[in-house]
């Protein structure tokens, strides 16, 4: 009968696992999965790989932190976003979080998109 160490077996499962690119949806830049944040997640039983990297992760807790502080302190809090507009790749902030998936653009983009689907 065979008894592996705890070392061993760390390092048994972290050979099913290998360093993996992930592109991040909230700044676009790519970042690494790296073979111990996936053993992470496969032992803490989560299915789902990282949608963000570390900095948009921590600025989207600090968002819905003061979400949530502003609630509690019953103040309306106006937001302001800062996103890359999908038709022209400028920098620009909006009023909203935006959803993923949807394109998001800046204000004269905004406007042109909006005339020519209205036939203007």
């Amino acid at each position: 009968m065979s008894h592996q160490t705890g070392e061993q077996t760390q390092r048994d499962r972290t050979s099913d696992y290998q360093d993996r690119p992930i592109t991040c949806v909230d700044c676009g830049d790519d970042f690494i999965w790296t073979v111990g944040e996936q053993v992470f997640f496969h032992d803490k039983g989560l299915k789902n790989e990282p949608k963000r990297c570390k900095p948009c992760k921590q600025a989207k807790n600090d968002r819905l932190a003061a979400i949530s502080f502003a609630q509690s302190a019953g103040a309306k809090q106006r937001i302001e976003v800062t996103v890359r507009c999908a038709q022209c790749h400028e920098q620009t902030t909006v009023p909203f979080y935006p959803s993923q998936g949807r394109p998001v653009y800046c204000r004269a983009c905004f406007v042109s998109t909006r005339a020519m689907s209205a036939g203007v």
